[in-house]
This record gives C-alpha cells, structure tokens and sequence, in this order.
C-alpha cells in the first residue's frame, strides 16, 4: 500500500525530492522487518488481554507424568498468541509490498489458510471444556485434508507462475551446478509433502517458550536472502544477477519475497517479547501451521527444498525424533528411544532447564542456517 501510494505519486518523490529508495527491495525489507516489530509490540497485549479476557488458555496435556509436572505452571498461559504474528506481519506485507506480484499474492494466500485451519484447531482444543469435545481438536485426518489441499491450490498455481521461467521446473540440489528436470506431477506432490511436512514440523517444535519462535525467525532470515538472491541484480548498473553469479535457479520477481520474510521476522521480534521464558502467550497451531507452511512456500518459490532440509534442520530432528519414538514404541511392544518426544522433551526431562533447551536449539539452528548460505557459494 505504501509502495503503491509512492509509485502512484512518483513524479513528486523522485524527480522532485529525489527519494528513489522505496524501488529497492532491500530497503523496503528493512522497513517491512521494523514496521511488523513495531505493530508486533503494540499489538500483543492488546491481543493477550483479548485471548485473557476469552479464557483462551492452555492445560498442557502429556503422556508423561514426569513432563507434566515440568509444565503445570503453564496452566492457563493464554494460547493462540500466534495471533500477534500473523496480524502484524500480513499487514506488514500489504503496506510494503508490489501486491501485483504472483508469488507475494500465494504467499499471502497460504498464511490465511493455514492461519484459519490451525485457528480451528486450538479453538476446538482449547474451548474442549465448554463444548465437552475432546482436548485433540481436529482429527489428524481432518487436519491432513486441508493442509494437502492448500498445498495443491498454491502448488498448482505457482507451477502455472513458472511456465516461462526455465529454472522454475526444476529441481536443483546443493553443491551442484545444475538443475534436474521435473515432471508437474512431481513439482506438485514434492509441495504437498513441503508445506505439509515444514508446518507440522513447526508445529512440533511449539513446546518450549521461544523454541520455535527463535527457530523459524533463522529461517526467514536465509530466506529472505535467498528470495533477494534468486532475482536481484548485483548493483542498480549491472546486468549480472546474484542468482546466476552464484549459479543457483534464477526466479523473477521473487525478491519481493524477500519483504514478506521481513515482515514474518519483524513478527516473530516483537512476538518474543512476549512468548520469552516465562511466557505470556503461546503461539497455538494458528500461528506454528502457517509460518511453517510459509517456510516450505519459500524454499518451493527459489527451488531450494533440499537446502531447506539444512536450514531448518532442527525442525527436522524434531520431527525425525517423534516419527521415530512412534515406529519404535509400536513396533517393540512399548519401548522408547527418547525420554519423550518431540526431542526438546527429551533434553527437558533429562535435567535440562527450558531457557538451556531453547538456547541451545536457537544455537544449533543458528549453525545450520550458517552452514546453509555457506552452500551457496561451495556451488
């Protein structure tokens, strides 16, 4: 809205005040990043007295004892805080971005989607007492459906996006030069497995105050780099992009991504304020379901799914732990591999502090997210 309010009156801002900084991405990824901080901060206790105000609290529930006396003083923390990021960053993106860009208008798409389904789900949770439902909201089935079926709309139509851009419909891996040729159907099911997978990865990791908060902020980071990255020229002169001096897939327009992952960070900012030990509010499957998918979102858009699996690598192990502690829990007549899983738990139990687990993942993930950009130019 802001860019679109300066471009329409141009003339004033350029050729008279000389002003020509809002063209450049970057720096509207600056503004979008301190501008979602701000909102973030001013909303969020409005937000947490609303959810207050609704009882919209939670009463951790494990199948652990031991984890559930880790966590009783959590009762009644309001949830849904996840509210607060996605607020200010969806409105963050409408002030900053090109809102006729494709890519930014799926991304947008995607959040509201998910941000609804995971909504309906922690309600149904969390208001299981009024309405004597069961405290699991949505069936796995149910919730499956939806997340598959958002996944095909955006992937149906971001593959329609890539038909005159050759890097597109390809798949390309890290340290390799080229791009694998790849059948629709493919790109199709590989974003369903994608924005599927990365948001109940998120979703898992949404144990801990500031775990998956500080996590997913990391990702945004490399994201918004490798959005800028895939599209950008080198400097204002050049006709050189970075995507094709540092031979990864070159995607136009993708760099306006690059402000919505700015918002998203700025978001995340201002939400951990709040959600840092001990919490205020916890973020809730409405706002872990759609950061997640917008993590996966963002790797399809550059054709980086495979270095994704590097950057959020503790999204990974978190949930390679809790697929692993069920095959082995199953398939032993009872027996388990961690303590409890998801893998935080496990370290928790295991004499840990939360503030320890949650550093120590932010330090991990950090790593990860080094060795990731780090990739780039090992190609």
């Amino acid at each position: 809205m802001i860019y679109h309010i300066l471009w329409r009156y141009r003339e004033a801002f350029t050729h008279k005040l000389g002003f020509y900084a809002y063209e450049d991405v970057m720096f509207r990824s600056v503004m979008a990043l301190l501008t979602s901080l701000l909102i973030a901060l001013w909303a969020g206790p409005k937000i947490i007295r609303w959810l207050m105000m609704k009882k919209i609290g939670d009463r951790p529930e494990f199948h652990h004892a031991a984890l559930n006396e880790l966590t009783k003083e959590k009762a009644n923390t309001p949830t849904m805080g996840g509210l607060i990021i996605i607020f200010a960053s969806l409105l963050t993106t409408l002030l900053w971005v090109k809102l006729s860009n494709p890519f930014v208008q799926k991304a947008i798409v995607l959040m509201i989607w998910f941000a609804i389904l995971g909504g309906v789900d922690d309600w149904l949770k969390l208001t299981s007492n009024i309405r004597h439902r069961s405290r699991n909201g949505l069936r796995p089935w149910e919730k499956l459906i939806f997340q598959v079926g958002g996944a095909i709309l955006i992937a149906s139509f971001l593959y329609a996006d890539f038909e005159n851009i050759n890097d597109g419909k390809l798949f390309w891996l890290p340290f390799y030069k080229h791009g694998i040729p790849l059948a629709g159907w493919m790109f199709v099911l590989i974003a369903i497995f994608y924005i599927s997978a990365t948001s109940n990865a998120v979703n898992l990791a949404d144990g801990m105050d500031g775990l998956a908060g500080g996590c997913v902020g990391m990702i945004s980071f490399v994201l918004i780099l490798l959005c800028y990255v895939a599209s950008e020229k080198m400097t204002a002169a050049s006709s050189t992009t970075w995507a094709s001096y540092l031979l990864l897939p070159a995607i136009p327009q993708a760099g306006e991504l690059s402000i919505f992952y700015s918002a998203i960070l700025g978001s995340l900012l201002g939400f951990l304020w709040f959600n840092c030990h001990p919490a205020q509010t916890f973020m809730g499957d409405v706002g872990s379901l759609p950061l997640g998918a917008a993590m996966g979102y963002g790797a399809l858009v550059t054709r980086n799914e495979i270095l994704l699996l590097i950057i959020g690598g503790v999204f990974v192990i978190e949930l390679v732990s809790v697929v692993l502690q069920v095959v082995y829990f199953r398939y032993t007549g009872g027996k388990r591999i961690f303590r409890c899983a998801p893998l935080h738990h496990h370290f928790h139990l295991a004499g840990w502090s939360e503030p320890q687990v949650v550093v120590r993942f932010w330090l991990v993930a950090a790593a990860f997210a080094a060795f990731a950009l780090a990739t780039l130019k090992i190609r």
